[in-house]
């Protein structure tokens, strides 16, 4: 059943924080965006040969960070590519995959994660009993920037981006794979990555984002479909605008959650971080 607009709203209400079991961890202001990403956003656009395409998402398990790790280009096809760089000590990459399954059951779940963008969350498939992300649908209603966006988010296993799921385990990091398009159309329209791998004091995150242009498709067409393509040619190419607002709302979300996602984890995760918390 589609969400129904008028009862959205931002934040907690005063019921809520009195009610809802996440109210204590909910924390409606945000950090300053750090400085790397203040940067990336003053430098504007960059080379898009600096930021990999799709077809090389698995380059992201070399060792060593890319050339550009928090930064956006605007492609000649009329896509984007954004990249997000999100450090979080205290965080390890198996609380992320939790999070992934456990947050699209409850909108007060979801809000906590960017309370000032958030406003809906709901699997497609209906169900609130299921712990995993991979082989649902996420259907969501949140503001990028100014513009409010009613997504669907379909979650696929990393090796659907041609990540080797087995390196992934050996070395204890974690991949979210998705593909994104709006929701109650037939329109798909990029891809989203968040590779989380350990680092001394936690993990860090590194979140991809390939949109439009060639990544446009009718959802379960090929993007070389003939179709496909005739409906990609009336998407609008990626504005620079839209690139920034994707990163700031990446950035703010990431450092937002991560600062008290062990806390979750510790009250509300499976039951061997419970035993260890």
């Amino acid at each position: 059943m589609p969400f129904r607009s008028r009862s959205l709203h931002l934040g907690y209400t005063p019921a809520e924080l009195a009610n809802s079991p996440y109210a204590p961890y909910y924390r409606p202001q945000l950090a300053p965006l750090p400085p790397h990403v203040q940067a990336a956003l003053l430098t504007g656009p960059v080379a898009p040969e600096l930021l990999p395409p799709l077809a090389r998402a698995a380059d992201l398990l070399q060792d060593g960070h890319q050339a550009v790790e928090t930064g956006y280009a605007l492609c000649p096809d009329g896509s984007g590519r954004v990249h997000v760089l999100t450090g979080m000590p205290g965080v390890t990459p198996a609380m992320w995959a939790w999070w992934f399954g456990w947050h699209g059951s409850d909108p007060m779940r979801y809000k906590l994660w960017h309370p000032r963008a958030h406003l809906h969350v709901g699997w497609a498939d209906g169900r609130s009993d299921l712990s995993h992300h991979i082989g649902r649908v996420s259907r969501v209603v949140e503001y990028i920037g100014a513009q409010r966006l009613s997504l669907s988010i379909a979650f696929v296993a990393p090796r659907a981006l041609g990540l080797d799921e087995a390196l992934l385990q050996a070395r204890g990091e974690v991949a979210i794979c998705a593909r994104v398009g709006f929701d109650h159309t037939l329109l798909d329209t990029g891809w989203v990555l968040h590779h989380l791998r350990p680092t001394a004091d936690g993990c860090e995150m590194r979140s991809r984002f390939w949109a439009g242009g060639r990544h446009v498709s009718l959802r379960g067409l090929r993007v070389t479909d003939p179709l496909t393509r005739r409906v990609a040619r009336w998407v609008q190419p990626i504005q620079a605008q839209q690139a920034a607002d994707l990163l700031v709302h990446c950035a703010q979300e990431m450092q937002h959650l991560a600062a008290f996602l062990p806390e979750l984890y510790a009250r509300f995760g499976p039951s061997d971080a419970l035993a260890s918390a």
